[in-house]
């Protein structure tokens, strides 16, 4: 973990622990940078990702400041930003997936491009269901480089590959790009979600990427509209 993460996680963990509270302003950077041994700069980048997620703000000519948030809020925003995967979102429900198609394919141009990977690489090619106490929410197609997540198995699949990717693989998923579109569902999808053909769905492109900075998956979700929601945090 580079030292600006450390000082970002840090004082994020005192917000959530109230170590730091509603309202409250933070020390000066001076001040963080002889608390942490560092330099300004990675300081300033460290409040500038907790002012991003939303738990921060700074006042020109006055300081940094905890936003006036719940303590629900922050602990919905802390954990909507993670990359933690679906399993994890519904960790208080029955997760189930019914698994489509689990095969390793060579990347096609597309995925080629959207994954970095060289010509002739392999991917898993993974399709699956995804059901939360029963009910199906979510179609996921996502295509995983081998040469990065090794010894992947369908017992994986059954529960969650982000949680083998972290606890297993020992690997950090940092970041992931994200597009959201919505269309109208096809008969296929509409039988898997349960819904009836040409009601809407909601598709979310994204590239996950470890803290390397290697791409580590490739995925299309389509999801019912009754169950899905995004949201974003706006700063000026």
């Amino acid at each position: 973990m580079k030292k600006y993460e450390e000082i970002y996680t840090d004082i994020k963990e005192k917000i959530i622990n109230a170590d730091y509270t509603a309202t409250e302003q933070l020390p000066f950077e001076k001040d963080l940078c002889e608390s942490y041994n560092t330099s300004k700069m990675t300081v300033k980048r460290a409040l500038d990702l907790l002012v991003e997620e939303g738990l921060i703000i700074k006042r020109r000519g006055s300081g940094t400041f905890v936003k006036d948030l719940s303590k629900k809020e922050i602990l919905r925003i802390t954990q909507t930003n993670q990359i933690s995967g679906f399993s994890l979102f519904y960790n208080n429900n029955d997760v189930k997936s019914e698994i489509l198609t689990f095969k390793v394919v060579q990347a096609d141009e597309i995925v080629q491009d959207k994954l970095n990977l060289k010509p002739e690489s392999f991917v898993y090619d993974i399709h699956r269901v995804r059901l939360v106490d029963d009910k199906p929410i979510v179609i996921e197609h996502a295509y995983i480089p081998i040469e990065r997540v090794p010894g992947l198995e369908k017992k994986h699949l059954e529960g969650s590959i982000y949680k083998y990717i972290k606890e297993d693989l020992g690997l950090t998923i940092q970041s992931a790009h994200r597009r959201f579109t919505v269309k109208k569902a096809s008969e296929e999808e509409a039988s898997h979600l349960g819904i009836e053909h040409n009601d809407p769905i909601a598709m979310t492109e994204q590239i996950a990427y470890l803290d390397t900075g290697d791409s580590i998956e490739y995925s299309l979700s389509k999801y019912r509209s009754d169950a899905f929601i995004a949201e974003t945090i706006i700063t000026k």
